[in-house]
């Protein structure tokens, strides 16, 4: 299916269909699962990147065992805007993940989330060796937040245009 708009994932989710987050690092992967209700954004385990393949197929079973309907991964665009050489990467990531897989991808703009993550666990009082294993699944966490606020403003599921004539 590869890449939707957030407006179009609105329109193709159906009640009580989770969502993952996902924040792609060059080490790691962070992951994040939204509740059946899609309200809230859950950080869960954090993928060690090895090469292409093998993260894709532990991102599959992951995405499997917890029946994933949408990925909503982070793109990290430049402050002014601008799409640099981890954009591309990540584009490039999805690309070949849609080759792997139906389960369709949304970008969003995650610029500050691991700034806003790291505020978050400091505000815990999480140790510094802590918040270096949690920030990533932090990270995506606040990207599939911003995400999930996003679809209940658009109203999800079967009906959102029924009312529209």
């Amino acid at each position: 299916m590869s890449t939707l708009t957030i407006e179009e994932l609105a329109d193709m989710l159906q009640p009580n269909q989770p969502v993952a987050g996902l924040d792609l690092g060059t080490k790691t992967i962070g992951l994040s699962m939204s509740d059946l209700g899609r309200r809230f954004a859950t950080p869960r385990t954090v993928i060690k990147r090895v090469k292409f393949t093998k993260d894709a197929e532990t991102l599959l079973t992951f995405a499997a065992k917890e029946k994933v309907a949408a990925f909503v991964i982070g793109l990290p665009m430049n402050m002014d805007g601008s799409a640099g050489p981890r954009v591309q990467a990540t584009r490039a990531f999805v690309r070949s993940m849609t080759e792997k897989t139906d389960i369709p991808f949304v970008y969003w703009d995650e610029r500050l989330s691991t700034v806003a993550a790291e505020r978050a666990l400091l505000e815990m009082d999480v140790s510094r060796a802590k918040r270096s294993e949690r920030i990533d699944s932090a990270a995506a966490s606040f990207i599939l937040q911003g995400a999930l606020d996003r679809l209940s403003a658009l109203g999800t599921g079967a009906g959102r245009n029924s009312e529209e004539v």
